[in-house]
Parts: structure tokens; C-alpha cells; sequence
């Protein structure tokens, strides 16, 4: 399998590198995160401009009319530079749509993606242990014929911006995906975390009416969750090869016993350590981003990657922190977003453990993990 990159995907990659070089300096990042929403308008409308928000999504609805592996390739440049916009929320909401919409759906919501007007969320995760099966939310047809939902759904990222979010319930007939508007009756949102990679909230639904996307079959579910784990995979890749540069920086030019740390073979060991799993995180990604472009099942594809990014990732972050000593730990040194980044994203959708058991599972139930 060939992981080199296009003509296009490297065009995106340098012209994704060059906006978040210009725009999300550290200085800037500093200027966001003072902010009570903690995203970078700026950033966001440039990323619109530029064609680059909407790079995945439809050319009839205002995208670019590439494809999910283009848009890991920004994902990935976001990371390296930690900067502060929604794009894999919104994006990955807003594919969604896209596929599994009706008309109105997708032209009430895509465009607006696309130019930067409109934030968009997925609400997968629930409290409790990670664990594949359907949701614990619950969603039935009223009377009416207006679907509501009922349960809860925890950690949903920049759900105080987000017109509208898209979560998993368990219907009669299976998991399915709901289309849902967080201002309207039915729903509560409570905000649960700042950090410098996200806002997040839990949301509470009681009652509240919602729209199907797709069938109620489990498939639309499959569908989204594999695209948000090699979102979250592709943004852990940036992490990591961000904080190696910067450690890469700094051991050249700090110096002990009159010689600079990078000579030191502890510290090389510590390097070549992080490049074995920045690596391995990198083959698995776009092995499992190349099945999904081409429409091929993936597999365990998909969850190998979302493994590698989750354990070698917050390896990773921990080395580069370690080899900063007492510098890695200052939070106006910025090498310590990497290390904040990197362990949420590993905490999202079940960490290390998790994956693991649910590789298991399908070792037990004979499928071969990596096809």
C-alpha cells in the first residue's frame, strides 16, 4: 500500500502548515485561550477562506469535493501546531450530514461548515467505561411522528458554540444516528471542561425531538465512529511530531557539561523511541485512512490506528515533556499543550485499555486485527 501523499494532499499540507504558522502563533494561542470561548475566530474564518474547512465536503454544497483522507491531512498540520478551532467536530459532523441527510438537512447546515458560519458537534461518547454496543441513549417515535431522545451523552466538544450536534441513540431497530438542535426544549447543556485543547460539556436529553440521519440500522453509527477515531488519530500524529520538533530545538541548543543535550545518548534513546512511535501511528493511520477513501471495508483498521495514536501518542508527549525537564512543565513554555493535547485525545472514546479489549473481541470473534 502506497501512503505517499498526492499532488493535492500536498498542496493542503503545505498551505494548511503556512495558515497555522501565520495564524496560530504561540502568542496567539496564548491570546485564545484568555478568551471565554477559547476558539480563534480569526483562524477559523482564514481556514474558510482558504477552501480548507470545507475540504471533504461536496463541491454542490460550498466544499472542496475531496475526500476524508484530505481532511485528516489538515487534522494532522492542526496538531502539530495545537491550534485552537474546532475543525474535527464540526468537519466530521458536518460528513455526516452530508451523507446520510435529506435535502433540507444538508443544505440548511454543509454551506455553512464550508464558509465558517456554522459549528457543528458529535456526541458519542456516554458515562461509564468505553465500550463497543449500542448506545445507552435512547430514541423512539412519538405520536407525532417527531423522534425524541432520551439519556445522556458526555464530553461533547464545543457544544456552547455548536448549532446543532449529531449523536448515537439505540432505536427499536438498532443504533442510529439524530440530528439535534442544543438550544431547543428538551435538552440541557452543562460545561464541563477547559483546557487548552477544548471546551467540552455533558448534554442531558429529556424528551428532546431530533432527526434522523440515515437508517436505524447500526451502520450509520459504524460509519461516523470510524471517522472520528482516525480524526482523533490524525490530530494525535500532528501532536506528537510538533512536540519532537520542539524537543528537537531545544536539545540542540541547551547544553550540559559543555555539550548539547541532543549528544547525550539517554536523551537520543528518548527520540528514537518517540520516532518508533510516530511512525508506527503514522502507518496505521493512513492504512486505514486509504481503506476508507476507497470505500473498502476497513476492518480492524480503524481501531489499530485509534491504539497506536492513544498508547504510542501519550508516550510520546510524555518523552519530548521529560527531556524539557524543568522547562517542559512551564505552561508559558509551549511543548506543555502537546502534553495536554495528547492526553485528552487519548482519553476520548476510551483509552489504551479499551482499545485493546475491544481488539480482543475481535480476535475472539475471528476476525484478524490489522486487515
Amino acid at each position: 500500500m502506497d501512503f505517499d501523499f498526492s499532488e493535492e494532499q500536498e498542496a493542503i499540507r503545505a498551505l494548511a502548515d503556512e495558515v497555522f504558522a501565520s495564524k496560530a502563533g504561540i502568542d496567539r494561542v496564548k491570546e485564545v485561550e484568555a478568551t471565554e470561548d477559547r476558539v480563534d475566530r480569526d483562524l477559523w474564518r482564514e481556514l474558510a477562506v482558504t477552501g480548507l474547512l470545507g475540504i471533504a465536503l461536496p463541491e454542490d454544497l460550498g466544499g472542496g469535493g475531496l475526500g476524508v483522507a484530505e481532511l485528516y491531512v489538515l487534522l494532522e498540520q492542526q496538531g502539530r501546531h495545537v491550534a485552537p478551532v474546532p475543525i474535527w467536530p464540526t468537519a466530521i459532523a458536518a460528513l455526516a450530514v452530508s451523507e446520510f441527510g435529506t435535502v433540507d438537512q444538508r443544505t440548511a447546515l454543509v454551506p455553512g461548515v464550508a464558509e465558517g458560519s456554522t459549528f457543528l458537534t458529535v456526541g458519542l461518547e456516554e458515562f461509564g467505561p468505553y465500550v463497543a454496543g449500542d448506545p445507552e441513549t435512547t430514541a423512539a417515535s412519538s405520536p407525532d411522528g417527531v423522534w425524541r431522545l432520551d439519556g445522556a451523552k458526555a464530553a461533547v466538544p464545543v457544544a456552547h458554540l455548536a448549532h446543532r450536534a449529531v449523536v448515537s441513540a439505540t432505536t427499536g431497530s438498532g443504533a442510529a444516528l439524530f440530528l439535534v438542535d442544543l438550544s431547543g426544549d428538551g435538552v440541557s447543556v452543562v460545561r464541563t471542561q477547559s483546557t487548552t485543547h477544548e471546551i467540552c460539556a455533558n448534554i442531558e436529553f429529556s424528551g428532546a425531538a431530533a432527526e434522523l440521519l440515515g437508517t436505524a440500522d447500526g451502520s450509520a453509527v459504524s460509519w461516523l465512529l470510524d471517522r472520528t477515531e482516525l480524526a482523533l488519530a490524525a490530530i494525535q500524529l500532528g501532536v506528537g511530531s510538533g512536540a519532537v520538533s520542539q524537543a528537537v530545538a531545544y536539545l540542540n541548543e541547551r547544553k550540559q557539561f559543555g555539550r548539547p543535550l541532543a549528544t547525550f545518548q539517554a536523551v537520543s534513546h528518548q527520540l528514537a523511541d518517540c520516532y518508533i512511535d510516530l511512525e508506527a501511528m503514522r502507518v496505521t493511520l493512513w492504512q486505514a485512512a486509504v481503506l476508507l477513501a476507497a470505500g473498502a471495508d476497513p476492518g480492524s483498521s480503524v481501531l489499530v490506528a485509534k491504539w497506536w495514536a492513544t498508547d504510542g501518542g501519550q508516550r510520546v508527549v510524555h518523552r519530548t515533556t521529560h527531556v524539557h525537564g524543568g522547562m517542559g512543565v512551564d505552561t508559558d513554555y509551549p511543548v506543555h499543550r502537546h502534553l495536554l493535547w495528547g492526553k485528552q485525545i487519548a482519553a476520548t472514546l476510551g483509552g489504551a485499555s479499551s482499545d485493546l479489549a475491544r481488539l480482543g473481541a475481535l480476535l475472539a470473534s475471528g476476525i484478524e486485527v490489522g486487515a
